[in-house]
């Protein structure tokens, strides 16, 4: 079986709002279509992805801001918080967990700075967007075996 992650998405309140931040972000705009009942599609997709998200109206019933833990991969996650920060996200600073497995939701169980005995899948950003959605940037130099 070949199963591909396509799109997630995101509920927003306001759509241009958001799309104008994801933009501003760096991410590329693929769509914006409008149907004459009022369904709005967004496509946008982040530098280097193959994934997409997804903003509009008539959707989804998802409340503004309720999607947590959407995770952005980089291979340099200092020069990524750096360019996010230079576009207007307000990125954390640099954190890792104190159990080391993976992150707890919300803020809890943090570290300040970087994994100290990882390069890979132990250090952590975040950010959200307008309406509190929440974004983890995530730091993967080499990927486990398999993956």
């Amino acid at each position: 079986m070949d199963l591909k992650l396509e799109v997630v998405v995101i509920p927003v309140s306001d759509v241009d709002r958001s799309r104008a931040f994801y933009e501003q972000l760096g991410f590329r705009l693929d769509a914006d279509f409008r149907s004459e009942r009022g369904l709005r599609v967004v496509q946008l997709t982040p530098p280097g992805s193959a994934a997409s998200i997804i903003l509009g109206e008539k959707l989804t019933t998802a409340e503004p801001g309720s999607t947590q833990g959407l995770h952005l991969i980089t291979t340099d996650i200092a020069e990524a918080r750096e360019q996010l920060l230079e576009r207007g996200a307000e990125v954390s600073d640099l954190w890792h967990d104190a159990d080391g497995i993976f992150h707890w939701a919300g803020t809890d169980n943090r570290v300040a700075g970087p994994h100290p005995a990882a390069d890979s899948y132990g250090t952590y950003a975040s950010f959200s967007d307008p309406d509190g959605n929440g974004w983890v940037l995530q730091q993967i130099v080499t990927r486990a075996p398999g993956r």
